[in-house]
């Protein structure tokens, strides 16, 4: 099918769940915040199992393709597997740099980084078990994971990420066997820091899937639009992905307009197509959703692009959110239509 459609990854938690004021009053935090659950621990899987299911019934609802858990059980999109990993101090938090240039409260990593158990498998099993559509789940990457966290153990960036690396292999191998369709990296510090990623971020993510099998993802964006104002009009490291072993490359198209010419750098690539604006409420019409599908199809065959938001919906108000996939499954039947598809 042309033009399937799929969430980046999260969909707004419940009110009941967690306390979604303090969760948006600052940056997505890298250390755990157990305090922001509104449930107790002795019932909270059970309300995150609840609450994921609400999130799989409004995407199967609004009609996507791919359905994905929701990230209903993070706080955010990285810090559940972050800290889970064996090397890291999340007890006495070290301060880096954000990609802002803001002080961040981050893991100290103060041994080997190493995988100790599986941390989202039981997330995919459950989203397999409740879904019959083709399901997706998300991870953070090692490159992201690496600049996020405060090194007193290594002393070398490269090489606390491809230990990082080597911990989400594990994972990523566990996830396809347990089901999983789509597997996606969550790599937003790639773009940040562009002469790091350069250096050795690709390294690092072909370590990360090296022996998979399954479909990959990778996605790039310029932060949250709740947090990022103003985004700029070209990605600064992106086109290196074309030597990654990543299928499918996520971008943002609908709100930071730049020329998608270079798409055409990615030949080997299925293109993630940003085509929902987050930083705003109103919902898009199904023909502007449509309108910017094509703007990609003279340099991307329609074969290769699949559909989704600029980024995930977290901080989205449930009802708008669900608006917007609505919409985005809409302008890709309209385009759909258009190509034969």
């Amino acid at each position: 099918m042309l033009f399937p459609t799929m969430l980046v990854g999260s969909y707004p938690q419940p009110d009941w769940l967690i306390d979604r004021a303090r969760l948006a009053e600052k940056a997505p935090p890298r250390i755990r915040r157990t305090d922001l659950w509104r449930i107790g621990p002795e019932y909270l899987e059970e309300a995150q199992d609840d609450a994921t299911l609400l999130a799989i019934r409004d995407q199967e609802r609004a009609g996507l393709d791919i359905i994905t858990d929701g990230e209903i059980r993070r706080e955010s999109y990285s810090n559940r597997f972050a800290t889970a990993l064996e090397g890291v101090d999340i007890e006495t938090p070290g301060i880096v740099p954000s990609r802002s240039g803001k002080p961040d409260m981050v893991p100290r990593i103060v041994g080997k980084i190493r995988r100790k158990h599986a941390v989202e498998v039981r997330d995919l099993k459950f989203l397999r078990a409740h879904t019959d559509r083709k399901i997706k789940i998300t991870i953070p990457g090692p490159f992201t994971m690496a600049q996020q966290a405060k090194d007193e153990f290594y002393n070398d960036e490269a090489a606390a990420a491809m230990d990082y690396a080597a911990a989400v292999n594990e994972e990523v191998r566990e996830l396809f066997a347990a089901g999983a369709d789509i597997v996606q990296l969550d790599e937003p510090y790639m773009q940040a820091r562009p002469d790091k990623a350069r250096d050795f971020g690709i390294a690092a993510v072909n370590r990360a899937l090296e022996g998979v099998t399954g479909t990959t993802a990778i996605h790039l964006c310029f932060g949250y639009a709740y947090i990022v104002k103003s985004k700029p009009d070209e990605y600064a490291f992106l086109t290196e992905l074309e030597n990654s072993k990543v299928d499918q490359i996520s971008i943002e198209t609908a709100e930071p307009q730049f020329d998608l010419a270079v798409l055409e750098k990615m030949p080997s690539k299925q293109i993630v197509l940003g085509v929902i604006d987050l930083s705003k409420m109103e919902i898009e019409t199904p023909q502007v959703v449509a309108d910017r599908i094509r703007r990609a199809l003279p340099h991307v065959a329609k074969e290769r692009i699949v559909v989704a938001p600029d980024c995930g919906l977290k901080f989205l108000p449930r009802d708008i959110a669900y608006a917007k996939m609505k919409a985005m499954v809409e302008g890709a039947r309209i385009a759909r239509e258009e190509a034969g598809g």
